[in-house]
């Protein structure tokens, strides 16, 4: 083999390592590991046109797929109604058998977003998963509380997340080189839950994240061709879901699902880092990109309405499922009016996906999925979704998917500090080993991080003048409400488990939003923090 693992003191691994499957993710790595590599050079050249002034606009190389009529197959009944999916790491156990006990439709099983990848995480994840779709997970507390899945709810469907193209994976090397976090996470759970997953009338189903391009989508659908052919499954069984979080894939919606084929399931509208991705590919292209606080970017916002309509046309022109996104409030069982808003700002939201046609959504809390149920119900009724409407009036331009500038609101010194507060916070807990973290009744991720420091960088190459204290964004500025916004999160009382790695996260931030040089992810100098 030339497949080495570098383990890690204290993390059991031998049950997820076997031979069979490290085999299989060195085969992976062997038949696809080069075109991966192409399609993220490809990813740096495109950005670096759009720098110097090429417009992103839909491909007029591929407008025979745009504009002729094909769908994709119907979905398996496992995935027909998604009205409400639960989403969350897969380790600990804990969270895990929670959100299996949810009464969810769905669960999306993250790797990603949601997940620190400490080596302990990654393992725990794919035994996670393969036990959950064994019917056997259950989990006991040092304190002798027990944990295991409930016989009187529905289980949802699991839709396991792996890491997205760009993200490696150091505990892993094939040909003495990092592998592909991506590949890794597919192949040590394809080849652990795929048959259990079968044989219990569900299947191997993935949500796809930070594509970019069809290309990419193109590239998966041949992973999972090989997959099903090296397992002997039929054509079709993997079933994919694809997480439109980018500026560039929502040109490409049509070409994706086109790519995909007998594997496509359906798309998801991924709102946080869509606006990540609109902040990150125009960072330099002048003052109408510059997104205002996070907090007044609403999905009424002009260019996230655009982008929201050209999504679920697509998605029923082509029969494929609609996913509505993340509301990132969430209740606290600690304060009834914090929880009272929580659910009034959820329930607003679904209505609002349910009316445009969306066919299910998410939440991130195990108390909202009752309120997305009940908005979906009464729009869904008996029907297990709504691919029967269609929304022939929506015709979405390019200037309409780029109408930042037409979003109102304003950059202020509060949404610098929340930026600022926010980043550390969240890299200090990812630090720690927890991916999803609940700041001031909002569930951050890496994505919600991401739109904080890339604001920051962006804000200060434009010199924009704080609407709230008429100060404008320098280096020094930065530093000094940094410092203070530090000082602020260590006087907190009580400390949380993550506040040792204030400092690391601290200086990790400074470095992303202080340097010239834009850092595509925080997760990957993050990623070197981690043992």
């Amino acid at each position: 083999m030339s497949i080495e693992i570098l383990r890690v003191d204290g993390v059991s691994d031998d049950d997820i390592l076997t031979d069979d499957a490290l085999a299989f993710v060195e085969e992976l790595h062997h038949r696809f590991g080069a075109r991966r590599r192409d399609l993220l050079a490809a990813r740096r050249g495109r950005r670096e046109r759009i720098a110097r002034g090429e417009p992103l606009d839909f491909l007029a190389e591929t407008r025979e797929v745009r504009e002729s009529d094909w769908r994709v197959p119907p979905p398996p009944a496992a995935l027909a109604d998604r009205r409400v999916e639960i989403t969350g790491p897969a380790s600990p156990p804990k969270m895990a058998i929670n959100a299996l006990n949810s009464g969810a439709r769905v669960w999306l099983a993250d790797l990603e977003d949601a997940s620190s990848p400490t080596w302990e995480n990654v393992v725990g994840s794919v035994r996670n998963l393969r036990d959950a779709a064994r019917g056997t997970l259950a989990w006991t507390s040092p304190e002798g509380k027990a944990y295991a899945l409930r016989d009187d709810v529905r289980r949802p469907t699991v839709v396991t997340r792996p890491r997205g193209w760009h993200l490696p994976e150091k505990h892993v090397l094939v040909d003495g080189e990092r592998a592909s976090g991506s590949l890794v996470d597919f192949g040590l759970h394809f080849a652990h839950a795929a048959r259990p997953l079968v044989e219990h009338d569900a299947g191997p189903y993935y949500y796809l994240p930070k594509l970019e391009s069809h290309l990419e989508a193109r590239l998966w659908n041949d992973v999972f061709a090989f997959a099903e052919e090296r397992m002997t499954l039929p054509t079709g069984t993997i079933r994919a879901t694809v997480l439109i979080e980018t500026i560039p894939a929502a040109f490409e919606m049509d070409e994706i699902l086109y790519e995909l084929r007998e594997h496509a399931s359906g798309l998801n509208a991924g709102r946080w880092d869509y606006l990540f991705s609109i902040i990150k590919v125009f960072r330099d292209a002048g003052p109408e990109f510059i997104v205002p606080d996070r907090a007044s970017v609403s999905m009424t916002a002009p260019f996230m309405r655009a982008y929201t309509e050209l999504l679920v046309k697509t998605c029923h022109r082509r029969g494929a499922v609609a996913m509505g996104g993340m509301a990132a409030f969430v209740p606290n069982r600690a304060d009834p009016e914090a929880t009272a808003v929580a659910f009034e700002k959820v329930r607003a939201d679904k209505t609002r996906e349910a009316g445009d046609g969306f066919d299910g959504s998410w939440v991130a809390h195990p108390d909202l999925v009752p309120v997305c149920r009940e908005v979906f119900d009464e729009v869904l009724g008996d029907r297990p979704n709504q691919l029967d409407r269609q929304r022939p009036e929506v015709e979405v331009t390019a200037a309409q998917l780029l109408d930042v500038g037409a979003t109102g609101g304003a950059v202020t010194e509060a949404g610098l500090r929340t930026n600022l507060s926010v980043g550390v916070a969240y890299t200090a807990a990812w630090l720690a080993g927890n991916g999803a973290v609940a700041l001031h009744s909002l569930m951050e991720d890496a994505a919600t991080a991401e739109i904080s420091r890339s604001q920051v960088w962006q804000q200060l190459r434009h010199d924009v003048v704080l609407a709230d204290t008429g100060r404008t964004m320098t280096n020094e500025l930065v530093r000094t409400v940094l410092d203070e916004e530090v000082a602020a999160l260590r006087a907190e009382a009580p400390l949380p488990p993550y506040a040792g790695h204030y400092e690391p996260a601290a200086r990790l931030m400074a470095d992303l939003v202080l340097d010239d040089q834009y850092v595509d992810f925080l997760t990957l100098p993050a990623y070197e923090l981690l043992d």
